[in-house]
């Protein structure tokens, strides 16, 4: 810590310029310090503990979870300085899992977490984060409400209800999907100036086709996870009309047959349709030009009409949009494992396809790195605000520690 005090200092008073007071930097500064340090725990007492002369506890818990600053200013403030830095490709959205074993805390619920893989006591935080293909950081987020906690919902729970004003949750606030809460945030960033036009997220988001299309009306291309048994219709499909018999309502154009499963879709199109196709290079010891393992793995790309309702309610005439269906198909596998879909060019190579498909690890990364090194999910206090401030903050530290790897990354000077 000592060795880049001087830099983290720097990088401090750079991203909370917003800091209405010199106090508020001070301990915005010191828990930055407490996040950073070695220890197990990041909850405000063992980090104090830590802190020496710094270390006063009331402090920096009042600075976390009462002190009135705006985390979306020091977000902000973060995002234009990580946008400069990593020359982003792509915005990332997911979602992860708080486990809590009370249910005092803001938006506490047995709800699903792939944190956990399963249905647990647990918050939900869905964050965006600003990615290349060699770093990434999270530059905003949101606390998933869910309906047990939203008075206007059939589902409210007058136990959770009752405590929103105790965890100082706005009125204003309700149950918001996940997906939306997406979209928000990318209006957020959109509108503090930054422009990155490809969207990046798993099925449960790419499942939602209001999410796609959302994306689509703010002018921004998507490759998206989907589950097996998302529909469409093949790309050379065209919708046909029914001779009229001359009695009642002409009949419109259709497509001919229901639509398919993308599964269903890959499998017809066989095993002559996957390619071999490597993206980047993994973490394990290989022969690649870093010294790592080649990332590899046999892919189909088709293009494909997704059907359903709200994709037919969106478009003008009977003509669904072409997209492209792209499976992973592992040699040795019976069936296809994994699938997205994207709205990119249909001249767009195979390869960039992957890559950009594959970029996802990176939120996995993200998340990794700011729950064990970081603290991530150690926040204690059980308030609204409070959540919000801690992992702003454990966001801060994590762009810190991206920005330390990137400055002392040896320089490949090999050509590309």
């Amino acid at each position: 810590m000592a060795a880049v005090r001087g830099e983290l200092e720097a990088f401090a008073e750079e991203v909370f310029e917003p800091f209405a007071r010199n106090d508020q930097r001070r301990w915005g500064q010191v828990y930055l310090r407490g996040l950073l340090m070695d220890g197990r725990r990041k909850s405000v007492e063992p980090m104090a503990a830590r802190l020496g002369e710094d270390g006063n506890r009331q402090a920096l818990a009042h600075f976390i979870t009462t002190s009135a600053w705006d985390p979306s200013h020091v977000r902000a403030r973060l995002a234009w300085r990580m946008e400069a830095e990593l020359g982003p490709t792509a915005m990332i959205f997911d979602d992860t899992g708080f486990l809590k074993d009370g249910t005092a805390s803001a938006c506490v619920s047995r709800q699903y977490t792939g944190t956990a893989g399963k249905v647990t006591n647990c918050q939900v935080g869905v964050s965006l984060h600003l990615a290349s293909g060699h770093a990434s950081t999270a530059v905003n987020w949101r606390l998933f409400l869910p309906r047990s906690w939203d008075p206007a919902s059939p589902q409210a729970d007058a136990d959770k209800v009752a405590r929103r004003s105790r965890c100082g949750i706005p009125d204003d606030v309700g149950h918001v999907e996940k997906w939306q809460l997406a979209l928000d945030m990318a209006d957020e960033v959109r509108s503090w100036g930054i422009e990155v036009p490809l969207a990046v997220a798993d099925a449960g988001y790419g499942d939602a086709a209001a999410f796609r299309l959302g994306l689509n009306a703010r002018g921004m291309h998507y490759v998206v996870g989907i589950s097996t048994t998302l529909s469409a219709h093949p790309g050379d499909a065209v919708p046909v009309t029914a001779p009229y018999s001359g009695t009642g309502r002409p009949p419109e154009p259709a497509y001919p047959g229901t639509p398919q499963s993308v599964k269903e879709l890959v499998i017809a199109a066989g095993r002559k349709a996957v390619r071999p196709v490597q993206w980047r290079e993994g973490s394990r010891p290989g022969t690649g030009r870093s010294g790592f393992k080649h990332m590899y793995s046999r892919f189909a790309a088709l293009r494909i009409r997704p059907a359903g309702r709200q994709i037919r309610q969106a478009v003008d005439g009977p003509e669904l949009p072409e997209c492209w269906l792209l499976a992973e198909w592992p040699a040795g596998e019976p069936e296809p494992v994994q699938f997205w879909l994207s709205d990119l060019p249909a001249d767009t190579p195979l390869t960039t396809l992957v890559r950009l498909a594959k970029l996802r690890w990176r939120i996995e990364h993200d998340y990794r790195e700011m729950k064990q090194a970081l603290g991530l999910a150690h926040f204690e206090g059980r308030t609204w605000n409070g959540w919000h401030h801690h992992v702003t903050l454990v966001s801060v530290a994590h762009a810190f520690c991206t920005l330390q790897r990137l400055a002392r990354a040896p320089k490949d000077t090999a050509p590309a």
